[in-house]
């Protein structure tokens, strides 16, 4: 493991999905601690987008903007909001120069799949039908997100695909959560991992899923056609149980002819980006900007 990874693994939690209301709490504590940098001639706007339910958005406008993302945060498909993301989704658009639209989807178990992919659809649609508005140019739209979110953007681009929905122009996919199934080496072996392991895993597969059967567009592992996807941005990390499911993914990609850029990054664990003092996860974070940025250079 990197060494300046290792050095806070005594003071990392270990994530329980048991009781999902506690860990919600537990997350939008961590996410209290993690620095908002201050930034510059951009605006930030709260807003709800029409469906039903309505969905919550908050809008990140760097100045001179051309394009955006759709963009999800993380949480096992069970915690999270725009409150928890909004130092992520400052930083992606301080540092992208992208417009960043970020989605607080419905959350698992009380609103098990579709809700949370029918809400980030309904804000696709949306931003897409209101570019003008936004001040975006609507062939450049992306989709991305972090872990759950990034499984969200995968599953999110292939209905969009199937529905001949708005044109996306790129997938930016961070440690997505891809494969309910874990049986790839590293979901198998990885069972006491920082912050994320194979018992998170499968809990909240199980809470996302309910009931429902296994989907593509909520397992997009599960997809037996990948072609005519957009071009994808996929960011593994070594110790994460989603690793192998990931690199797999971006092979198969690669296969259906979406173009693809794939990077494991060595010595890290899920979502250890957000320990901002060590150099890998500074290099992670301006990775997906830079990322970013070119896709939408227009």
């Amino acid at each position: 493991m990197d060494p300046e990874l290792e050095a806070f693994l005594p003071l990392i939690p270990k994530a329980d999905l048991t009781d999902p209301v506690v860990e919600r709490k537990k997350f939008a504590e961590l996410a209290t601690a993690v620095p908002v940098p201050a930034v510059a001639d951009m605006e930030i706007e709260d807003r709800t987008v029409p469906a039903d339910p309505e969905v919550p958005v908050r809008i990140y406008r760097p100045h001179r903007a051309r394009g955006a993302v759709i963009w999800m945060h993380g949480g096992g498909f069970v915690m999270g909001d725009v409150d928890t993301e909004h130092p992520w989704a400052t930083r992606l658009a301080d540092a992208s120069g992208v417009v960043v639209i970020s989605v607080g989807y419905r959350l698992a178990p009380e609103n098990p799949f579709p809700a949370a992919l029918d809400d980030v659809y309904a804000v696709l649609t949306w931003a897409a039908e209101h570019a003008a508005e936004l001040g975006v140019d609507p062939e450049l739209i992306a989709v991305g997100g972090h872990s759950a979110g990034a499984g969200l953007a995968a599953g999110v681009a292939l209905r969009a695909r199937d529905e001949r929905g708005p044109r996306i122009r790129f997938q930016l996919l961070n440690q997505p959560g891809l494969d309910d199934r874990q049986e790839t080496w590293s979901a198998r072996h990885f069972t006491d991992t920082p912050w994320m392991n194979r018992d998170t895993v499968t809990a909240a597969w199980r809470h996302y899923l309910g009931s429902a059967p296994a989907s593509p567009y909520a397992t997009p592992a599960r997809a037996a056609d990948l072609s005519g996807l957009p071009p994808a941005y996929i960011a593994a990390a070594e110790f994460c149980p989603n690793r192998d499911e990931d690199v797999a993914y971006a092979l198969r990609l690669l296969e259906a002819g979406v173009s693809v850029e794939l990077h494991q990054w060595p010595g890290t664990f899920h979502g250890s980006h957000a320990i901002l003092s060590a150099e890998v996860s500074q290099r992670q974070i301006a990775e997906l900007a830079a990322a970013l940025r070119r896709a939408l250079a227009g």
